[in-house]
């Protein structure tokens, strides 16, 4: 077994193929959660493998009940294969013929009965992943709204899925990655929506991994199927609500769900499918969006705040009436540039120490950031007002934008932004900016722009991002995804 290529076959020999067994999976105090269970069917001895840890004890003792029922039963003119397939009270039976095969079935949750006298095994699924009850994801909160959300067991999440789209033409295929890990994979569409050249682009890019294993899930599929190197924007979107990749589904995009991950994969995206919040759809069209533009303030806010304040500050550019938001105290020790990365450096060790900190002790945590820190560092004067306070707008703005990666990658933006406005002034901050937009424009996300619809131009995609339409005024779906079908409301298209 140490050579994943060679096919072992099932033998005649029952004994010859539980001495592989013995060696592949090394039962007893070795692999204590490995388990065997010696019967006799129909006069024949067989052999049920199977992992305490991932089958579900209840059903394998109904099993192994009606194994006993039948198992002094005659055996003359019997099929006793058959036989024993056909009294098996579950759904999902089928047969393999390789010990290999044996061997992942048992180490996914299934059992694997071997009969002596066949070449061939039954093999059940009887899977039960340890795991939690679907709940709201933390990051994706709604006001309204369902409260359900993708859990780490692959099965649960294709049914939250599939609950929202009752679709014959939904397909879910699945794979495994991981030579030794053999995670399971889900690559969802619509057939008759998703452009086929797309699914044909991922399907390549998953079958071409080859890898120990992928403990990491969706992160290290990400990886390998975009390869974007040191591009700290987001190419995939994730997500951990059901009726959010249902919409993304529906629009024509490619879902991957990894086994052991809370969230789900997103194909292809752009920069602005990472701006938008489900709250948006559940509220009126107005109330949706006015929280879409209050959203674009608040990450514009987060990249661009800071640096303009201190360009305005350092290069004297403030007129008279905004003379207020500059730093009244003109006599600082530390230059206001140091003073913001600092600050910058200090929020973020904060946003560390609270994702480590115990819920009981976070109270203690803000009380240290709100007063220790923050208010004794402005009276020790290694701190003005102004700089605390644009620093946290931007944080404010950061923690507004829904995408956790995006958030990241604009604080990258923003440093970047202001070391520039640091070092060269005016030429520093519009250099490096034309230089990002003209960075993010060249970025191409499995044949889609990324700055799609601002660049190239679409005036009805940048439309629908601006302002959030109605549903039934939404009759096309978004060109950018290429759909074979482009209407979301055929009879009202095709009138069109």
């Amino acid at each position: 077994m140490e050579n994943q290529k060679e096919r072992l076959p099932i033998h005649t020999d029952i004994a010859d193929n539980a001495d592989t067994m013995q060696k592949t999976l090394d039962f007893g105090p070795h692999n204590f959660d490995v388990g065997l269970r010696e019967i006799r069917l129909l006069d024949r001895e067989c052999r049920i493998y199977y992992t305490n840890s991932l089958v579900d004890s209840s059903i394998l003792v109904v099993m192994m009940r009606e194994f006993m029922r039948f198992s002094n039963e005659s055996s003359k003119n019997v099929d006793v294969f058959q036989e024993i397939k056909q009294h098996l009270v579950h759904q999902q039976v089928e047969e393999i013929n390789t010990i290999n095969d044996a061997v992942d079935k048992v180490l996914t949750g299934r059992i694997v009965v071997f009969i002596d006298g066949e070449t061939k095994a039954l093999c059940i699924d009887l899977r039960h992943y340890p795991g939690r009850q679907p709940q709201e994801p933390d990051v994706e909160k709604v006001v309204r709204g369902s409260k359900d959300g993708f859990t780490e067991n692959i099965i649960e999440n294709s049914g939250l899925i599939r609950r929202r789209i009752r679709d014959p033409r939904f397909r879910c295929e699945l794979t495994q990655i991981g030579v030794r890990s053999k995670t399971d994979v889900c690559l969802c569409y619509l057939k008759d929506v998703a452009n086929p050249g797309l699914i044909k682009t991922i399907r390549k890019e998953l079958n071409a991994i080859n890898v120990d294993g992928i403990p990491m899930a969706d992160n290290a599929l990400e990886e390998f199927i975009l390869k974007q190197g040191w591009n700290p924007f987001p190419l995939v979107r994730y997500t951990g609500r059901p009726d959010v990749a249902a919409v993304h589904l529906l629009e024509g995009h490619v879902v991957i769900i990894t086994d052991t991950s809370p969230s789900v994969m997103i194909l292809p995206t752009t920069l602005f499918h990472h701006v938008q919040h489900a709250e948006e759809y559940r509220q009126v069209t107005a109330s949706g969006a006015l929280l879409r533009w209050f959203r674009f303030l608040a990450i514009l806010a987060s990249v661009f705040l800071v640096p303009l304040w201190l360009l305005l500050v350092e290069d004297h550019l403030l007129p008279d009436f905004l003379s207020f938001i500059g730093p009244n105290d003109k006599n600082f020790n530390v230059p206001l540039l140091l003073q913001i990365l600092i600050a910058e450096v200090g929020i973020e060790t904060l946003r560390l120490a609270a994702i480590h900190t115990p819920t009981s002790l976070s109270t203690a945590l803000g009380l240290i950031a709100a007063v220790l820190v923050g208010q004794i560092a402005i009276e020790a004067g290694i701190f003005v007002n102004e700089v605390i306070l644009y620093t946290c707008v931007a944080a404010i703005g950061g923690f507004a934008t829904p995408s956790y990666e995006l958030q990241l990658a604009n604080k990258m933006a923003r440093i970047a932004l202001i070391l520039s406005v640091g070092l060269f002034h005016i030429p520093g901050f519009m250099i490096t900016t034309t230089l990002l937009i003209i960075y993010l424009s060249h970025v191409v996300n499995l044949n889609t722009p990324y700055l799609w619809p601002f660049i190239p131009f679409n005036p009805t995609g940048l439309y629908n991002i601006m302002i959030r339409r109605a549903l039934p005024t939404s009759i096309v779906r978004p060109s950018i995804v290429r759909p074979l079908d482009k209407y979301r409301q055929p009879a009202k298209g095709k009138t069109k």
